[in-house]
């Protein structure tokens, strides 16, 4: 007899709940909530393609009271209202349900627990496999050798042993520990003073809820604490237990009118769908719909949302892929790779750091499910023999360096840093799918494979802690058995070159993104591989004099807080810090965390350090502590054993806008206003013989605000190369520029660039240490000024809320899933967004122009110069001194024609012998 399908029962009204508060509060452009739909529908996907039932039903609570409620008036009393963000999406998605084809049951005056219960027993004793899919722990309850529980948001799976390993007892007994302890989810009383520990403890010593009671004399023999007080609670609360026995019991024998054949999927409504999908703005899902006119415009990239036939066509395939061991296989695999239009490219390594990662294999795929893992450097005891690496990549390296042979990898700037290490310059690199998902929605999803896979193929990869175990005890890449790496490191290629083959068609579909992708995102992948393997040189002894003259001051800083308080206390303690300023100074708390307790966040000290002494303190204690932990002690240790230089990573695919992030170390956020974060710099240093430039955009997105904007003042003003914050202040206060005061051009600034973000007059206000009042007067001056700035903002903000996203100069899409929210601290944040990220976006854009056009002069001027760093709008280099010259001239020259503004950009560059100085 063929292995029956399990029937599936869905806990829709878990779902319902659990993707609500999981999810963002997503809203269509009427304002309309979507975000629990999505998530439940996303989810229902997911179980049908990984079961693919014969027979499957989505089951909801009813409406109204249940028998639970004649029993004990205070069922459920703790619960509060439906949120209305959630009422008003039940009913589309049950319409969503229904139209996927899947059977909806909501049985009146039954819970959904009592409608899956029932079914599962009566299932069960059919003999069928029944999978219940739930986040209910109470469910454990049913689980028994037919029944198994599967939670899709944790993903795991519970069988009877499964429930033992998680609760610590079977399946049999989740009733009494249940009734025992209570729940306050559904207000079950319980038995006061048993909490999960005691009532585990219980029912290891003496059994269930009768055989408990039966022994009351032998509960004080147990080992837990209060257990000799215990008999007596017990007993005391003896009708409360076994009414929560009762409450907690799932009902297995209700009457039911729908039948196994009830449960069988029907075909999806098509036009009810595509209908469906265009109300709730699921326009990614349009193109899904089979057969649909908005199905014709490209082939689905994800699991269609239908019955399981169709998703499992999506189910990826291991059974094509091949391990590599002999030099005939990978000769013959070259000569399918060289045959290739396109190809999948993939490395597996010792470590995440490109300077000490040594490689251990490569994988390849040519076609969906055709791929092959190359290993050359597993030596764990006992591990097969596997080709020379040095042979390997002799032979592979014509092929990797040719520009003729098209290359798609994930992140594809590490492989490229890891190859270089083997004197192996990977070229032809036409496609990173990391990049492709970043720029078709920067904020859709995680860019990471795992998440990618998930997200468009519907597809969970092997993870690595799979292969390689976790925490202290991982294994790397080396040690892991060749069978299992082989299959994990094939997978990467195959999913990589699927993810491409879902993802090119979208960008394609909007021309602009297409073009960011090909004339920015994919040109500067070897710029920033370049940069990142130049490094820099660093003082290290300096950094260390440096750390030992920051310890000294945390101590001073620390003696004083002491000297304020007028105790001792841990300054890095939140806990002992509140006491002091809430308890003892008796200061007013300002704000308060999620827990309830008085916050002593930077942002709560920065208010409060206005008025009182002791939170400046702890600010400057921190910044000091910060700089220290971060740099000064950390730096020296990162100095590279292969370059002796430090080397940072750039990534692409982070910051929502476009801008580029670094991390190990994160170079751009060491302080440049405050004197420590000056000396940090110099301790970048220029060798000898050699200088650093620093070459800064001035003042770029105030530049581009008048560009986008057209505002007559602001372009005057940039036109004749005024001061603009003085210019600002001049036309505001209705004065000459050479009337201005310093007090008037800081305010200035601060209403320059705080407009750039968003600020309103209250958060002008708060900066300036001003009234309300007086900052709304200045925010009105400004408009009423610079007219086209506000109506900028205004179009911006309906723009934003007509198309769901903004744009760059060059097209690169920002999308605002917020624009249209309900709540209007969330909407609010969004519209501040909008207006900031075309100018933040344009600004990053700029720039990697600028990198790429450099870098190509740098390789093909042969100048003795090395472009090191990029920090926000700042290139740095490192060049020979008899060079200088003429690198500022070139560079300065290029990052200015990087793109035509309706103002002149500015370069500011500056020479110095370590960074501080040309900065």
């Amino acid at each position: 007899m063929p292995e029956q399908k399990p029937v599936v029962l869905i806990d829709g009204s878990s779902y319902l709940y659990r993707a609500f508060h999981a999810l963002p509060p997503l809203t269509t452009s009427t304002g309309q909530p979507t975000g629990a739909v999505r998530g439940v529908a996303n989810m229902l996907r997911r179980m049908l393609k990984d079961y693919q039932p014969d027979y499957v039903a989505v089951i909801f609570d009813a409406k109204g009271k249940t028998f639970r409620d004649e029993m004990f008036e205070q069922y459920k009393a703790n619960r509060p209202p439906m949120p209305d963000d959630l009422r008003a999406q039940v009913e589309p998605l049950h319409t969503l349900i229904r139209a996927m084809g899947l059977p909806l049951i909501v049985e009146d005056g039954v819970e959904a627990d009592d409608v899956i219960g029932t079914f599962a027993r009566r299932l069960a004793a059919e003999g069928r496999p029944v999978i219940i899919s739930t986040g209910d722990k109470d469910m454990a309850q049913l689980v028994d050798e037919h029944v198994t529980l599967v939670n899709t948001m944790t993903d795991t799976v519970m069988d009877p042993d499964g429930v033992v390993k998680k609760f610590g007892i079977p399946p049999s007994l989740i009733i009494d520990y249940l009734a025992l302890m209570g729940d306050k989810v559904d207000n079950i009383p319980g038995v006061p003073g048993v909490g999960e520990k005691t009532a585990l403890a219980l029912i290891q010593g003496l059994g269930s809820l009768e055989s408990i009671y039966a022994n009351l004399d032998k509960v004080a023999e147990l080992d837990f604490r209060g257990a000799k007080k215990m008999p007596e609670k017990l007993a005391e609360h003896r009708d409360m237990a076994f009414m929560s026995y009762q409450l907690a019991t799932i009902k297995t024998d209700c009457e039911l009118k729908e039948s196994l054949e009830d449960l069988r999927p029907a075909s999806p409504d098509r036009e009810a769908l595509e209908r469906l999908f265009r109300e709730l703005e699921f326009k990614s899902w349009l193109n899904e719909v089979p057969g649909s006119e908005s199905g014709k415009a490209r082939p689905a990239t994800v699991p269609p949302v239908s019955a399981a036939p169709a998703v499992a066509e999506l189910q990826l395939s291991r059974d094509g892929y091949e391990t590599v061991v002999e030099l005939a296989d990978l000769q013959r695999w070259i000569g399918m790779l060289q045959k290739a239009d396109v190809f999948a490219f993939d490395t597996e390594t010792t470590s995440l750091n490109y300077m000490d990662a040594e490689l251990v294999g490569v994988s390849f795929a040519i076609e969906a499910g055709v791929a092959a893992y190359v290993p050359v450097a597993h030596d764990y005891p006992g591990a097969p023999d596997q080709l020379d690496r040095d042979q390997v990549l002799t032979l592979l390296k014509p092929l990797l360096e040719s520009d003729q042979h098209r290359k798609i990898g994930q992140n594809l700037k590490y492989d490229m840093n890891v190859l270089a290490n083997y004197d192996i310059t990977l070229r032809g690199v036409e496609y990173d799918t990391m990049l492709e998902s970043y720029v078709l929605d920067s904020v859709a999803t995680r860019h990471d494979m795992d998440s990618l896979a998930l997200k468009y193929l519907g597809h969970k990869n092997i993870a690595f802690a799979e292969i390689a175990g976790k925490g202290s005890k991982q294994l790397t890449f080396n040690q892991v058995g060749l069978e299992e790496a082989a299959r994990y490191a094939a997978e990467d290629a195959d999913v990589t070159l699927q993810l491409h083959q879902a993802l090119w068609p979208k960008l394609e579909h909007v021309p602009s993104l297409a073009k960011v992708f090909r004339e920015i995102d994919m040109p500067l992948v070897p710029v920033l591989s370049h940069i990142e393997r130049n490094g820099c040189q660093l003082d290290a002894d300096m950094l260390r004099r440096q750390s030992n003259e920051l310890a000294k001051k945390m101590i001073e800083l620390e003696q004083k807080a002491w000297e304020v308080a007028g105790q001792q206390f841990n300054l890095s303690s939140p806990k002992q810090l509140g006491e002091i300023l809430y308890g003892k100074l008796g200061i007013p708390v300002v704000k308060k965390t999620p827990k309830g307790q008085p916050s002593t966040a930077e942002a709560v000290l920065e208010e409060l350090a206005l008025d009182y002494e002791l939170p400046q303190v702890i600010m400057d204690y921190r910044s000091v502590s910060k700089l220290k932990s971060t740099y000064t002690d950390k730096l020296p240790e990162m100095i590279s054993w292969r370059s002796g230089r430090l080397h940072t990573s750039y990534h692409q695919a982070v910051a929502a806008t476009g801008r580029l992030s670094s991390s190990d170390p994160n170079l751009q956020n060491i302080p440049v206003r405050s004197e420590e974060g000056r000396r940090i710099r110099q301790a970048f240093v220029a060798p000898p013989g050699r200088k650093l430039v620093a070459a800064d955009y001035s003042q770029i997105e105030l530049r581009i605000m008048a560009h986008l904007s057209g505002d007559t003042g602001l372009l005057d003003a940039f036109a004749k190369g005024l001061d603009i914050h003085r210019a600002t202040a001049a036309e505001v206060a209705g004065k000459e520029v050479d009337e201005v005061t310093d007090l008037e051009r800081r305010n200035a600034k601060a209403i320059n660039f705080g407009l750039i973000y968003g600020m309103s007059a209250f958060g002008l206000a708060k900066q300036l240490g001003i009234g309300r009042q007086e900052a709304q007067q200045y925010v009105d001056s400004y408009f009423e000024k610079y007219p086209g700035v506000k109506r900028y903002m205004e179009r911006t903000r309906a723009e934003a809320a007509d198309n769901g996203y903004v744009e760059t100069l060059f097209g690169r899409r920002l999308y605002l899933p917020d624009i249209q929210s309900r709540n209007a601290n969330i909407r609010q944040g969004a519209e501040r967004t909008a207006i900031n990220a075309p100018m933040q976006g344009t600004a990053a854009d700029i720039i990697k122009r600028a990198m790429i056009d450099v870098d190509r002069w740098l390789r093909e001027s042969g100048i003795d110069a090395l472009m090191i760093m990029q920090v926000h709008d700042e290139l740095v280099f490192e060049v020979a001194q008899a060079d200088v010259d003429v690198l500022v001239k070139e560079v300065s020259a290029r990052m200015t024609a990087a793109v035509k503004l309706d103002v002149p950009l500015v370069v500011d560059p500056g020479v110095g012998n370590n960074w501080d100085e040309a900065h």
